[in-house]
């Protein structure tokens, strides 16, 4: 089975964010201070957790993952954007374009099911808190972790299969600044249809799936909560989930503005501002949301810093 049509020259070009230099020398310099800060808070949050005693709990062990991901997922990004913005060859190979696409949707797809996970995690803990220990042992904990990882990684080969299974003839320009699915659907010149629709419901199920189990947790904590007579009490409660439901929001808003909306040529602007959000923001926001809000972690930071 061939990967794409006879036809197809082996090089794709990006066009990027923009194309006026002084907008691509302050989009360098803001994506630059990004990603570093992205690698900077994100390994901070893993050190922090890994010396500290008092964050040894499931939580905290789905936080890891959480961040591992996040430096990933703009790894897979923004080293290329840099590089393209610099230099005058936007091209990138069928090979390069297949594997940033692959592990793209391969992280942002276990994102969504660790999400969901830790949602799970507080329902357990303020829900459950007598059988916590059992319902989030260690086995289980990795057991999820593994189901997230290996299903994300299997659902995302068959994405990229099948989409350089189209033909490319009407262009080989794509309207991003990287290989994501979407745009490669508005060049293609086969009947885009039923990847589609593939695409829809297989982003449906993912995101759909991971978001009603966040929101069945969250009804479920809400009304445990409501039953907690002491305001000090809602309060401590409330705040354990106030981090993740930030997260949430943001990852989960992006994603699915990108991907469970019907697309067009006029869409492409949106997609890109969209794609900017949650392939480089959102990673860099998210352990920052959760160490500001924790104590422990920010006192093992300051630690970490003065040693």
């Amino acid at each position: 089975m061939e990967l794409v049509n006879q036809s197809f020259s082996g090089r794709f070009f990006l066009v990027g964010l923009s194309t006026i230099p002084y907008v691509e020398a302050l989009g360098f310099l803001s994506f630059l201070v990004i990603y570093l800060i992205t690698l900077l808070a994100n390994c901070l949050l893993i050190v922090a957790v890994k010396l500290n005693p008092k964050l040894q709990t499931p939580m905290y062990f789905f936080l890891i993952n959480l961040s591992f991901i996040d430096i990933c997922f703009s790894t897979t990004v923004v080293p290329k954007l840099l590089k393209n913005t610099l230099s005058k060859d936007r091209s990138i190979s069928l090979l390069e374009c297949a594997i940033q696409m692959y592990f793209h949707l391969a992280f942002g797809s276990t994102e969504c099911f660790l999400l969901a996970i830790m949602a799970y995690d507080r329902f357990a803990a303020i829900c459950k808190p007598l059988h916590y220990n059992t319902i989030m042992s260690k086995t289980i904990c990795i057991c999820m972790a593994a189901a997230s990882w290996a299903s994300s990684f299997i659902n995302s080969m068959i994405q990229v299969i099948y989409t350089f299974q189209m033909s490319f003839c009407r262009s080989h320009y794509v309207n991003h600044f990287f290989c994501e699915v979407p745009p490669f659907l508005q060049i293609s010149c086969s009947d885009t249809w039923p990847h589609e629709v593939s695409m829809y419901i297989t982003a449906g199920i993912i995101v759909s799936l991971a978001f009603f189990l966040i929101l069945i947790s969250y009804i479920r904590i809400v009304s445990t909560i409501l039953k907690i007579s002491s305001t000090d009490g809602r309060y401590k409660a409330l705040s354990t989930c106030a981090s993740h439901i930030i997260v949430v929001t943001l990852y989960y808003g992006t994603i699915m503005v990108m991907y469970l909306r019907p697309h067009s040529h006029a869409s492409r602007d949106i997609d890109k501002s969209v794609s900017i959000l949650y392939t480089t923001v959102t990673p860099m926001l998210n352990p920052i949301i959760y160490s500001v809000r924790n104590k422990d972690v920010k006192g093992t930071i300051r630690k970490i810093y003065c040693s």
